[in-house]
């Protein structure tokens, strides 16, 4: 037919509206940027698309709010003919020319539901518009994708990774240009293209993420929602995925090259990226929204003592007690909450280690980046899908102990391994570094006794508090603030038993002067005049050191802080 297309708008309560409808694409939805405007309540932001075409017409559910063609749903794609009511939500439409369009809406059409309580109309920025039309026409493009290209075959071929990688970024153009003049308006064609192709090969809206030095953070909450931290605050991108599907290809291609595994028979994972940056992914059917996923990212250059100083985390003082406590082969315990920095602090206190000695690395997902040339690192392996083959942090610790290590540094102590640890700090292997999740350096004790008791072992109380007091030497706790910057709020010496309470002296705290405009920290890391135990051992060892750092007369200037800033 040669007449002129129109489109038939019908509401229960509403006028009829008939609008001119050229050949194109139609955005309908709720949202003042879409083409065409349904705004009650009752329909989504980016409901729709209507493709009107000379030969064929095609109506798209995009955010399975519901779409019907003569009484059944749309799954997500179907072609409609002239005339034939399209429901969405308490609206119906008609296109056709002037002989298809009925004088009201077709009776074949089901009635329409009632929305009680109607909410008002979106009132979202054009921008979550588009967030939500481009998930559609990526999660489109991208089946189109695979399709046409046998993603999994041409990944195992011989192919090379430029060769893959060239063959995608062709067959997207291609299909992008095909449908180039039935993108929604505010799509970016090559954006739409370097989503599509980092989803199928990287690690999709990650990549982007990855990149951006003033990330620190980054928190997958199911397909839709991303957030990252940025100076110590939690943000909302506009970034998202295209489905869950989508979410577990990043997390599989992320876990799989370090031998790691995640499914519903084993549904949670630790990982970590090459850079080292510590990854955790959980799924269905224990995550009720859809896959998750959390990177801590790691600095590219690894920080050194003078940034933490220049960042205010700690003072040019205690850093220089801290590695004298490191030559001294004491046993340190840095302590802390989630995401406080204690990876950061141990691994800057694991660059004092000597280079002329043999040193053993165990974490969980390896992070730690030493750069003495002598390094052994050790990483714990989970279960297999028989359920066998798991190699705990305490199996590595027992081994290391056969490897004849200088020093060993385990990247967390969480469990029973801190009985051997103990043992292994008590026997001859001094110096050992770790960190202990705990609010401040007595918890971090009641914690140690809590896993030791973990371990099996029928032990009492005071036999397990004299391992742990002769054991640890040193307890050096961080924190982080308000203001999202984290600082060493104290280091402490255990000195002993007494009775039966292990005694502590704080010899240095952090005193807050006060909080800023902007919500900002001031303080600085103090001496309490409290003087370590050993302080003539440091002497013994003739190692250069200004016993005027204990003084709390000495003027200590609060330094800029920056680091999560």
């Amino acid at each position: 037919m040669n007449d002129k297309l129109q489109i038939q708008i019908s509401h229960p309560s509403r006028d009829l509206q008939t609008l001119g409808a050229p050949y194109g694409a139609y955005m309908i939805g709720s949202d003042a940027s879409c083409r065409i405007v349904l705004d009650d309540g009752s329909v989504e932001e980016a409901h729709a698309v209507l493709s009107l075409m000379e030969d064929e017409s095609y109506v798209e559910d995009l955010m399975g709010g519901g779409v019907y063609v003569d009484g059944e749903r749309v799954k997500t794609r179907q072609r409609v003919y002239r005339g034939a009511p399209i429901q969405m939500g308490n609206y119906t439409l008609l296109f056709g020319g002037e002989a298809d369009l009925a004088p009201a809406p077709s009776a074949a059409a089901p009635e329409p539901k009632p929305v009680a309580d109607a909410p008002e109309p979106f009132k979202t920025k054009p921008k979550n518009l588009n967030v939500a039309a481009n998930q559609a026409v990526k999660q489109q493009i991208h089946s189109e994708l695979v399709e046409r290209l046998d993603l999994k075959r041409l990944s195992m071929s011989k192919l090379q990774e430029h060769e893959l990688q060239d063959k995608i970024k062709n067959t997207l153009k291609e299909i992008i240009d095909e449908i180039h003049g039935r993108l929604p308006r505010g799509i970016d064609p090559a954006r739409l293209a370097k989503e599509i192709f980092d989803e199928a090969v990287g690690l999709g809206p990650l990549e982007d993420l990855l990149a951006d030095d003033s990330v620190t953070e980054i928190m997958v909450n199911g397909p839709s929602q991303v957030y990252v931290e940025r100076a110590g605050k939690l943000i909302l991108t506009d970034y998202s995925f295209i489905n869950d599907a989508s979410v577990n290809s990043v997390i599989d291609r992320i876990v799989s090259p370090i031998g790691r595994r995640i499914d519903e028979s084993q549904p949670y994972v630790d990982a970590r990226l090459a850079d080292g940056s510590r990854v955790n992914a959980i799924i269905h059917p224990l995550s009720l929204i859809g896959p998750c996923l959390t990177i801590r990212k790691f600095s590219k250059v690894p920080f050194r003592v003078q940034d933490l100083i220049n960042f205010g985390t700690l003072t040019k003082d205690s850093a220089e007690f801290m590695r004298i406590c490191v030559l001294l082969k004491k046993n340190i315990i840095v302590s802390g909450g989630t995401g406080s920095g204690k990876t950061t602090l141990l691994n800057v206190l694991s660059s004092y280690l000597p280079d002329d000695e043999r040193i053993l690395t165990i974490e969980d997902a390896a992070e730690l980046r030493l750069t003495q040339q002598h390094i052994i690192r050790l990483e714990a392996r989970p279960a297999n899908i028989e359920g066998r083959g798991a190699v705990t942090i305490r199996d590595l610790v027992r081994n290391a102990l056969r490897m004849r290590p200088d020093r060993i540094v385990v990247g967390e102590c969480r469990g029973s391994e801190a009985l051997d640890m103990l043992q292994a700090m008590n026997t001859g292997h001094e110096g050992s570094l770790t960190t202990i999740h705990a609010n401040t350096p007595r918890d971090t004790l009641a914690r140690l006794e809590t896993m030791v008791l973990m371990a099996g072992m029928d032990l009492p109380i005071r036999a397990i508090r004299e391992q742990v007091g002769s054991a640890v030497h040193m307890i050096c706790q961080i924190s982080r603030f308000s203001d999202g910057t984290r600082k060493v709020s104290k280091i402490t010496e255990v000195s002993g038993l007494e009775g039966d309470r292990i005694t502590l002296q704080d010899l240095f705290e952090f005193v807050q002067t006060g909080v800023g405009e902007d919500g900002k920290v001031f303080g600085t890391l103090q001496p309490t005049g409290a003087v370590p135990t050993f302080i003539e051992e440091i002497s013994i060892r003739r190692l250069p050191f200004d016993r005027a750092i204990f003084d709390t007369s000495k003027q200590h200037a609060a330094p800029t802080n920056r680091w999560g800033k």
